[in-house]
C-alpha cells in the first residue's frame, strides 16, 4: 500500500471520529467514491492502525442501524415537498 493511500485512510478515519457523519458524506470532502471510502475503513485500516479501527467501527455500526430511519426521513421529505407543488 501507497504511503499516499495510507495517508488517505488515516485522514478519514480521524475525520469520521471527530466529525461523525456518513461515508458517503466522506466522500465529497476526500475527493473519492464512498466505495473507496467504505474499502479504506473496513479494510485497510485494520491493517493499519488496529485501535483507531475499532472506533471507526463503532460509528459505521451505528450509521448501518440508523440507515433505516434515515431512508424513512428520506421518503417523508420528499413526499411533503411534492404535496407543496
Amino acid at each position: 500500500m501507497g504511503k499516499d493511500i495510507t495517508e488517505r485512510v488515516i485522514l478519514e478515519a480521524k475525520y469520521l471520529v471527530e466529525h461523525g457523519g456518513t461515508v458517503r458524506a466522506l466522500s465529497p470532502i476526500f475527493k473519492v467514491s464512498k466505495s473507496t471510502v467504505h474499502y479504506d475503513l473496513t479494510r485497510r485500516l485494520k491493517k493499519i492502525d488496529l485501535s483507531l479501527f475499532k472506533e471507526v467501527k463503532k460509528i459505521l455500526k451505528i450509521n448501518m442501524d440508523n440507515r433505516h430511519i434515515r431512508g424513512g426521513l428520506a421518503t417523508q421529505k420528499k413526499y411533503k415537498n411534492m404535496a407543496k407543488k
